[in-house]
């Protein structure tokens, strides 16, 4: 499923928007010699798992499709597996299976809806969830249990109108959610910088989307680079709102880069944090890779290994 952006970065052969990426997956994605690319690794000796991929350390690890859209995703996934993660996050309907080929999980699937064309508004209510019935049964058939789901844009409503439409339209899907025992997860994405006018870009809106929504098959997917951009105050945040949160992402601020010491979070310490606190859900990886694509990310799992 495409991702529209309302603000893209520059766009070369090291750096990729998520809507540009997302829109070559399964059909141009080629492995090549570029930077932010992960070379092909042979998969014959990596067996299955069984049951749940193991990960190291207390978080369960994984990255971002759409960051390496340029690699075909066997090679995404063996290296993902090679690197100790769970799965690979943001995948359509044609990727699928493929991470079941390493042992590993898609860890959430992309949207059956657009960013700026989302819950907020009533008339969009009925394609949404015409279009959520039919793909939520098909994703558990699958094996992904989370899709993200979004907002849309303001356009000038208020928040309490956003939020009241937000309910009322994911209401109509959590019985098929709920019986397909998949999660629909909000993802709270940054105004200022990559989604201009995007609503769901402060956490305690979304909240209180999920507390209207009342369902354990609707969640939150708090980004850290994002709510960083927007409200900063991570930890507490988090904190209070844990019980909503199914799902994270990471990516260095400002930038949107590397999660290494030349951005102002730390890594080393949220992770930290969200392992102290009990949290069995996903921690994925979603930087754009600045250098090479395979030290990257196996620097960012170091930092997050806790």
């Amino acid at each position: 499923m495409k991702h529209d952006h309302t603000h893209e970065l520059p766009h070369d052969a090291t750096t990729m928007t998520r809507r540009n990426a997302i829109s070559t997956l399964g059909v141009t994605a080629v492995a090549g010699a570029l930077n932010g690319v992960l070379p092909t690794v042979a998969s014959a000796s990596l067996p299955l798992s069984q049951g749940l991929p193991s990960t190291a350390g207390r978080l369960r690890q994984s990255v971002a499709r759409w960051c390496y859209s340029r690699t075909k995703i066997e090679a995404l996934c063996a290296t993902a597996k090679e690197i100790g993660l769970v799965g690979v996050d943001l995948l359509g309907p044609d990727e699928w299976d493929v991470p079941k080929q390493f042992g590993l999980l898609c860890t959430m699937g992309n949207s059956f809806g657009t960013i700026p064309v989302g819950f907020n508004r009533l008339a969009n209510h009925d394609k949404l969830v015409a279009d959520g019935e039919a793909y939520i049964p098909k994703a558990a058939a699958a094996g992904v249990s989370k899709i993200v789901v979004f907002s849309g844009n303001r356009a000038g409503m208020s928040d309490g109108e956003g939020i009241a439409n937000c309910i009322a339209g994911l209401k109509r899907l959590m019985p098929t959610a709920e019986k397909h025992g998949v999660v629909l997860c909000m993802e709270m994405l940054n105004s200022k910088v990559d989604h201009k006018d995007y609503h769901a870009d402060h956490t305690a809106w979304a909240v209180e989307v999920a507390k209207g929504v009342n369902s354990p098959s609707f969640r939150l997917l708090y980004d850290i680079y994002h709510m960083q951009v927007m409200e900063g105050d991570v930890l507490a945040t988090i904190k209070a709102s844990l019980p909503y949160i199914a799902h994270f992402h990471t990516a260095g601020v400002p930038g949107r880069n590397e999660i290494d010491t030349a951005q102002e979070l730390n890594y080393r310490g949220i992770a930290q944090y969200i392992a102290d606190t009990g949290y069995t859900g996903v921690f994925a990886h979603e930087f754009i890779p600045k250098r090479d694509g395979v030290t990257s990310l196996k620097e960012a799992v170091a930092v997050c290994t806790v």
